[in-house]
């Protein structure tokens, strides 16, 4: 009885490993931003059946596409776990179990591939049947992915393609509910969630790697040009970003009163400008770390908003 519970412990305990390659928690709010955008273009819940096709598509998508980062920066995360030792995942919202599993040989580099491999193809199959568009930019997604992770000793621009990526799902999104979306909507949409991500998730992220990844010589905003000029960098990204939340709003077919729009300012204040803000003076690394964190539940929040709106009718 004590082998068998032994044994069925170790096999969720590998389970558990490989939700920590993909970041789990962290891709599960990141699916609040494909539903966000489906919705606010369609302006009503789409059907049963799209609703669970795409679900399952976003979960597997962002399953192997954070899990491919990993797999892709297999090298460098070894020389950081080198450098900085084992890490558990604290406070850091981007780690499950661990941060990366890969590096720190408690999984294989075979068991990554085929991990990817596996929800990749789901997340094609489903990519297909809500729309073939679908596939070509879940395709994309990753080879910007790939090509950012490939970047790190390159150059800092390679931000710019961590935005892309996290905009395409929610791109992808909005073609599975209407094959022809209005593109001044796309264009909207991909720019608010492009600033969201430079300045709330990838500068914030690197700045508290910064120690290490200048030990690796690596190119990133922080190592670069220093903290302050990253904060200020944050800054323009997430009040960029907060503009464009009011316009894609205005640009969406929903209309939505003056309760909406003020907890759409509370949603940001919250999330994103308050710490951008307390960032920007204290220049902490913590503080980074604590943007980076609410900043990962800001489109859920505003996701939120869109809900009630709809239930409300």
């Amino acid at each position: 009885m004590k082998e068998s519970a032994r044994i069925m412990h170790n096999r969720l305990f590998r389970l558990d490993l490989f939700w920590a390659l993909s970041r789990t928690r962290h891709g599960v709010l990141d699916m609040a931003t494909p539903v966000l955008g489906a919705l606010l273009w369609l302006g009503e819940f789409p059907s049963l059946s799209i609703m669970g096709i795409g679900l399952i598509t976003v979960f597997a998508g962002y399953t192997a596409v954070y899990a491919l980062n990993d797999v892709i920066d297999y090298p460098t995360d070894r020389q950081k776990v080198r450098l900085e030792g084992v890490d558990v995942s604290g406070d850091y919202l981007d780690a499950g179990v661990v941060r990366h599993p890969l590096a720190q040989g408690l999984l294989s580099l075979k068991a990554g591939i085929a991990w990817v491999a596996a929800w990749g193809a789901l997340a094609l199959t489903g990519a297909y049947l809500l729309n073939p568009v679908c596939v070509v930019i879940f395709l994309a997604g990753c080879m910007l992915e790939t090509a950012y992770c490939l970047l790190l000793k390159v150059s800092y621009l390679r931000t710019f393609l961590s935005g892309g990526v996290k905009a395409c799902g929610s791109i992808a999104a909005v073609f599975a509910v209407d094959p022809h979306p209005s593109a001044l909507f796309l264009g909207t949409l991909f720019f608010w969630l492009f600033f969201w991500e430079i300045g709330g998730q990838n500068i914030p992220n690197d700045w508290t790697d910064a120690e290490v990844d200048r030990s690796l010589n690596a190119k990133t905003i922080p190592v670069r040009f220093g903290s302050r000029w990253s904060s200020r960098a944050i800054a323009v990204s997430l009040l960029t970003t907060f503009v464009l939340s009011g316009i894609l709003f205005y640009v969406s077919p929903l209309s939505f009163g003056l309760p909406t729009m003020a907890g759409l300012s509370m949603v940001a204040g919250a999330a994103i400008l308050y710490p951008a803000v307390r960032l920007w003076w204290t220049q902490d690394k913590a503080d980074a770390m604590a943007l980076f964190n609410k900043g990962s539940y800001y489109p859920l929040g505003v996701l939120a908003l869109v809900v009630v709106k709809l239930a409300s009718g």
